[in-house]
């Protein structure tokens, strides 16, 4: 059984959503369940800082030794931060996907799209 934890939002394409100490920015990653689901990770391909991604739009790429999955942007916005850690450790997604292994932070331009709680998450993944 994957982790969830409670605190954040999730999409069903298996990205998760947390609150930043900015109200305006959110951050962004992929889930255990999706993390697990893939394997070990090998290769990430992100947007860049001041790109735009828009909510439910593929903003980026996760290779793995079984397969490459898209990434889909949770909410409509601009590319305000990149885990750069994650060019030379993309491992990371596996061993800490909710900490160190988050992948990008988006500064808010448009209302987000409504997300699904931690519960609705579970329900999804069981």
């Amino acid at each position: 059984m994957s982790h969830i934890p409670q605190e954040l939002h999730y999409t069903k394409e298996h990205e998760w959503v947390a609150s930043t100490s900015d109200s305006s920015i959110i951050r962004m990653g992929i889930t255990d369940f999706a993390q697990s689901a893939l394997g070990d990770i090998v290769y990430v391909q992100m947007p860049k800082v001041g790109e735009i991604v828009t909510g439910d739009k593929v903003c980026g790429e996760v290779e793995s030794t079984k397969s490459v999955s898209e990434i889909f942007s949770p909410v409509t916005g601009t590319v305000s931060a990149v885990n750069s850690e994650l060019s030379s450790a993309p491992e990371l997604l596996n061993s800490d996907p909710y900490g160190a292994g988050w992948l990008i932070e988006i500064s808010l331009t448009d209302t987000p799209t409504p997300l699904l709680s931690a519960a609705q998450y579970s329900e999804l993944t069981s």
